[in-house]
């Protein structure tokens, strides 16, 4: 408590706490945003009701935390996120410039309806603000973007898709050639119920990929603000800063994960008809595939520490699914305008938070 009052008693202390607020409320925000990418196709296949799929999906959501903590043996993504901007480049300012351009660019996109990517966004806006602070991407030799963390990203918003919808197009004619003898309408409840585990995998998944992007973010703050501010000697005897984060700041990537989970439960019903039934029509079996497919790939990122888009893997899961009937099950049209958004999601999110930060640093 005292170390509280103490940051408090400080105007950057004060900003902290203002990031560290606007960070779970852009965490809460994801959280409806992406509810659909992991109950879309439980919910138009009639495995569960809509409430029922966003409390199971929440549930796993905050379950994802100890996944990522005894499992996977740490948070990796979180790691990436805090190091994506070289440190001589970040402050307070900066990070407060790109988690506002993020929060803007997830609300226009969920009242769009569009299911764009909060991890890409995030990246986005944090890279864009400190390039407006820095006034270049280079600055006396030195990169402004760590690009050795951000290029496995920018490679994988089309690599996430592809493994998704891969994986989900080997798994759904694995699965068919299996049951070619079966009963069709009793493989059709097997299918039901195995729904409920593909579910369950995938959005353990997102919860333990996108939680931890809000933390890294955090983190980024918090280390700031011990090197710079009240020049804490942990911070500055040239060890693993996130981990001392973590270590003493346990409750944030607590935090995260809960409030990643409460935003499943509110929903994001929108969203979910887009990935339920625009892309393609899909049965218990494809969402099974799908859900599985998804929920491989991001555990296989968040292992190497690469931060992926759940929105993006999932959507080309469930195209791999598609893909098995015919090419023309998909609908192109609508998928070739969610890569749009995809590929603008960085570059705008990256200007919004430019423009934010020359206003915020104008008072």
């Amino acid at each position: 408590m005292e170390a509280f009052l103490d940051i408090l008693s400080r105007p950057e202390g004060i900003m902290l706490l203002v990031i560290i607020v606007l960070a779970l409320g852009f965490d809460y925000i994801n959280g409806f945003h992406d509810a659909a990418n992991s109950i879309a196709t439980i919910v138009t296949t009639k495995v569960l009701t809509p409430f029922q799929a966003v409390l199971w999906a929440a549930f796993f959501n905050f379950v994802a935390y100890f996944i990522s903590l005894y499992i996977i043996g740490g948070f990796k993504i979180g790691n990436t996120i805090a190091k994506s901007v070289n440190e001589n480049f970040i402050n307070l300012e900066v990070i407060f410039a790109g988690l506002v351009a993020a929060i803007l660019w997830n609300l226009a996109t969920w009242k769009l309806g569009i299911p764009s990517s909060s991890s890409h966004t995030l990246l986005g806006g944090f890279m864009g603000a400190a390039v407006a602070f820095a006034g270049g991407l280079n600055i006396d030799g030195n990169d402004v973007v760590n690009y050795a963390k951000v290029l496995p990203t920018f490679l994988f918003i089309f690599g996430a898709p592809l493994l998704g919808m891969f994986l989900a197009y080997f798994i759904t004619v694995a699965i068919m050639w299996i049951c070619r003898k079966s009963n069709p309408h009793k493989a059709e409840k097997w299918f039901k119920k195995l729904q409920l585990v593909s579910s369950a995998l995938f959005s353990l998944g997102h919860g333990g990929n996108d939680a931890q992007k809000v933390m890294g973010i955090i983190g980024a703050a918090v280390i700031y603000y011990h090197v710079n501010v009240d020049l804490d000697p942990q911070y500055l005897s040239g060890g693993d800063n996130f981990k001392i984060f973590v270590d003493h700041w346990f409750w944030v990537p607590l935090a995260s994960f809960l409030f990643i989970a409460l935003g499943t439960l509110s929903g994001g019903w929108k969203i979910v008809k887009t990935m339920g039934s625009k892309i393609t029509k899909v049965t218990p079996l494809e969402g099974v595939a799908a859900e599985t497919a998804g929920a491989a790939a991001l555990f296989v990122t968040e292992h190497f520490g690469i931060p992926v888009s759940t929105t993006h893997t999932i959507t080309g899961s469930i195209i791999g699914v598609g893909i098995t009937k015919r090419i023309s099950a998909v609908r192109w049209g609508v998928t070739i305008s969610l890569l749009w958004a995809w590929i603008l999601t960085i570059p705008v999110s990256a200007l919004i938070a430019m423009l934010v930060y020359y206003i915020v640093t104008l008072f």
